[in-house]
């Protein structure tokens, strides 16, 4: 069916990109990470490309982010460094693999080319003198998106325009502060979202003056075993990838009470010991629980959601401001200059 559709809309003039998303490895090895598609002419949601440089300032409404096709199986020329090698995408047109190439630490780029179309994206290299990185959920802790609500995130996602949408108060303060104090710690960000969004979510940082970094997100869609991915298993799946492929480094985690954040830090915390170092969570209020769970959380299943004695440091707040109040309270932040 797929291949169906795609000489279909060749004919009708579509073309093939490749829309990239942020990688991340270390001195010898990166994952790149992006997706082949067919677009309609004129199209311009997205990564930049040669043609339109501009197209990656652009906002758009949700639904033009879906307004793509796949390119099953596509062949792929990807070069980092002095590395060029062709990669094939999976069924759909998902393009996630490791290249072997030694490269120093900081910011690299990543060139994908399909049918003479080329894109660029970021890879952030991490060396073996890094010990700590930040991981972030992005709904409801950096942006209010009020998940997993079907009608409301189906909303935020497909008819809302980038634009409307509000960040958390204080967070992006928060994340420039922590950075501040870790001048070269990196930044992830893994989300339950598709990677459709990953080009509204990384104008959606940008504009709201969040640190760079690479974005962990998923597929909309039935699998093997259901007809909906689970969030949580990509979640968890996700840091213990990162866990195995940088063992030298402990994370931050940042997430919210609304959707198992607390629960799925402390799994891994307990699966890695000594590898988390903090986690911050952001505690929804009873309008938001409503939001994201039809009904506010229990107080008492809250507390045992976010308290784990035996687990690493967990730091708790409404927003961004007032977590940054409490680390520093505990010596964990440094005071703000006068």
């Amino acid at each position: 069916m797929n291949g169906i559709v795609t000489r279909v809309l060749r004919r009708r003039g579509w073309v093939g990109r490749v829309e990239p998303s942020t990688g991340y490895g270390t001195t010898s090895w990166v994952r790149v990470l992006g997706r082949a598609l067919l677009a309609p002419p004129g199209t311009s949601a997205g990564q930049a490309t040669e043609r339109d440089p501009a197209s990656a300032r652009r906002a758009v409404r949700g639904w033009r982010s879906f307004l793509t096709a796949q390119v099953p199986h596509a062949s792929v020329e990807v070069r980092v460094g002095d590395v060029t090698t062709t990669v094939r995408a999976d069924r759909g047109g998902y393009i996630d693999t490791v290249l072997e190439v030694e490269l120093e630490p900081g910011w690299h780029q990543a060139t994908f080319t399909l049918d003479g179309q080329r894109a660029t994206s970021a890879v952030r290299v991490i060396g073996p003198e890094q010990t700590v990185a930040m991981l972030s959920d992005v709904d409801d802790t950096v942006m209010v998106t009020a998940l997993p609500r079907p009608l409301l995130a189906a909303w935020n996602a497909m008819v809302l325009h980038e634009d409307a949408r509000r960040p958390v108060p204080g967070m992006a303060q928060l994340y420039a502060r922590w950075q501040r104090a870790n001048p070269d710690a990196p930044t992830f960000y893994l989300s339950t979202g598709a990677w459709n969004v990953a080009p509204a979510l990384r104008r959606f940082l940008e504009r709201h003056r969040y640190p760079a970094g690479p974005f962990l997100l998923t597929d909309w869609g039935p699998t093997n075993t259901g007809w909906f991915r689970s969030g949580p298993e990509h979640k968890i799946e996700s840091l213990r990838r990162l866990m195995d492929e940088l063992p030298h480094v402990r994370w931050v985690l940042v997430g919210d009470d609304g959707q198992h954040d607390p629960q799925l830090y402390a799994q891994i915390a307990e699966e890695f010991p000594g590898r988390v170092e903090l986690v911050l969570i952001r505690q929804l209020s009873v309008a938001q629980q409503v939001l994201a769970h039809g009904a506010p959380l229990p107080a008492e299943k809250e507390r045992r959601a976010t308290e784990k004695p035996e687990g690493p440091r967990t730091v708790l707040g409404p927003d961004g401001n007032a977590l940054a109040l409490r680390l520093i309270d505990a010596g964990l932040l440094p005071p703000r200059k006068r």
